[in-house]
């Protein structure tokens, strides 16, 4: 498979010229073969590595490097502070960093990203070698490490190339953050084994998508709504053959917007870490506001209820969503039991409650937990930022929860139970220690946390 599984670096495809740009840097397919292959020959003896996942060129070579060599890659956040970090590096076992992060208080060796010569053997590998570990939302804790493999990522790629007639002659424009399924898997590792000519425009800004002239067009809903609010830069999506919206719901105005500003109605679909992408309206069907249509080549789905039966397919019936197929990851890393536990009899259980129509449509409506906040097109877990908060020295008691946003779709919102506190002085405390976009946006200091007989806070008592 470490031949096959990004072609566009085998000389499949025609080397025309500058293929990849992340910003202002640009490649093409034998440069940047040749760049990852000279990186990959310095990863002798590595079995895990860990990459800075900044939105960069050389973010590009160094995961292409460990996939081309066979070395598992662990993406982490550019912005990520330091505890969340140190969690990630530490569980994942990783032995090295590529590249020179400025990441003052990891000890791991550092391997360097400058051009050279060399490669490694392409000795194909199994589709069930592991090739990613990406690191899920910590709902009620830190963060999973979910093991992707190599056959899992080629398989959801190639159902997604046949869902979105996606093909060399395309051109992909995104600027979504390259540490997680949609930015890196779908929005690099993509074009590389499609063979489309890809654009990272560094940040999603509707100046930068307009000025960009691809055919095929990534997005979280966040990134949509302010392309609508600027209509001279969505009127230059008119030419465009396929605007995709995912990671979170998209909101039917915006649908709507989107279709009356570019011409056309934007593909939803639906995925999770630990699945990749599973569900998805088709370039040549019907793409209908508020679903997310059917499932891709190689994925099955089943609705079931609260007492374990079948749920109908009706539209209307409620449901909690199981997924099976390809495209499932491997394992949460060194947590069997927990792995098991998200398994019914081989199908995973994915805690998002669904209906699915006569016609095999899904439609999301909503997550069995309100522990995960979908803010910015990100999947954010509340009990990451409730760590962050309680490790403050003057925080007893800590409660996230997301409010809805006109802008971000939810805001992550902090509660708090202490002295001598400041909310505005936690945002920057947490801030420090997580990922930009998992900050609360405000935190409020209260007397006490509303709690049931059990001791477990009632979040829907919660309201600022």
């Amino acid at each position: 498979m470490a031949a096959s599984l990004l072609p566009a670096l085998d000389g499949r495809y025609d080397d025309a010229g500058d293929v990849v740009r992340v910003g202002a840097e640009s490649t093409s397919w034998s440069g940047l073969a040749a760049r990852a292959g000279a990186v990959a020959a310095r990863l002798a003896g590595v079995e895990t590595v860990a990459v800075q996942a900044s939105p960069t060129l050389d973010t590009v070579v160094a995961i292409v490097a460990g996939l081309r060599s066979g070395v598992v890659v662990v993406p982490v956040a550019g912005d990520a502070g330091p505890m969340e970090r140190e969690h990630i590096l530490r569980d994942s076992g990783a032995t090295a960093v590529l590249g020179a992060p400025d990441w003052p208080e990891v000890a791991l060796p550092r391997i360097d990203l400058a051009d050279g010569e060399g490669d490694v053997s392409l000795t194909a590998l199994p589709d069930t070698a592991p090739a990613l570990v990406m690191y899920t939302s910590g709902t009620t804790g830190l963060p999973k490490g979910a093991v992707l493999s190599r056959g899992a990522i080629a398989a959801d790629l190639d159902g997604l190339a046949a869902a979105w007639e996606w093909t060399p002659n395309d051109t992909l424009v995104h600027g979504l953050p390259l540490f997680h399924v949609h930015g890196l898997i779908l929005g690099v590792l993509g074009a590389l084994r499609v063979g489309s000519r890809l654009i990272h425009t560094g940040r999603p800004t509707p100046s930068a998508y307009a000025a960009a002239r691809g055919t095929l067009y990534f997005g979280v809903p966040t990134v949509w709504s302010r392309v609508c609010a600027d209509p001279a830069a969505a009127r230059e999506l008119r030419g465009a053959r396929l605007l995709v919206s995912g990671s979170a719901p998209l909101p039917v105005p915006v649908f709507e917007q989107m279709a009356d500003l570019t011409g056309q109605s934007p593909v939803e679909r639906y995925g999770m870490t630990e699945t990749l992408i599973t569900l998805s309206t088709r370039a040549s069907g019907e793409r209908r506001a508020g679903h997310v249509g059917m499932p891709i080549d190689g994925v099955e789905t089943r609705l079931v209820g609260d007492d374990g039966t079948p749920t109908p397919h009706d539209g209307e019936s409620i449901g909690e969503l199981q997924v099976r197929g390809a495209t499932l990851f491997s394992s949460y890393l060194g947590q069997p039991e927990v792995t098991a536990a998200a398994f019914d009899d081989g199908w995973f259980v994915t805690g998002d409650a669904v209906t699915i129509g006569p016609d095999g449509f899904h439609r999301i409506v909503g997550r069995k937990s309100i522990d995960i906040i979908k803010s910015g097109g990100y999947k954010i877990g509340a009990g990451e930022v409730e760590g962050a908060l309680l490790a403050h020295p003057g925080v007893s008691e800590a409660a996230v929860i997301g409010v809805a946003d006109d802008d971000l779709g939810q805001r992550i919102v902090g509660f708090v139970v202490g002295d001598d506190l400041d909310g505005a002085a936690l945002v920057e405390f947490v801030a420090g220690l997580l990922s930009h976009h998992k900050r609360p946006r405000e935190v409020h200091v209260v007397d006490h946390l509303p709690r049931n007989a059990m001791g477990k806070v009632q979040k829907n008592q919660l309201m600022p």
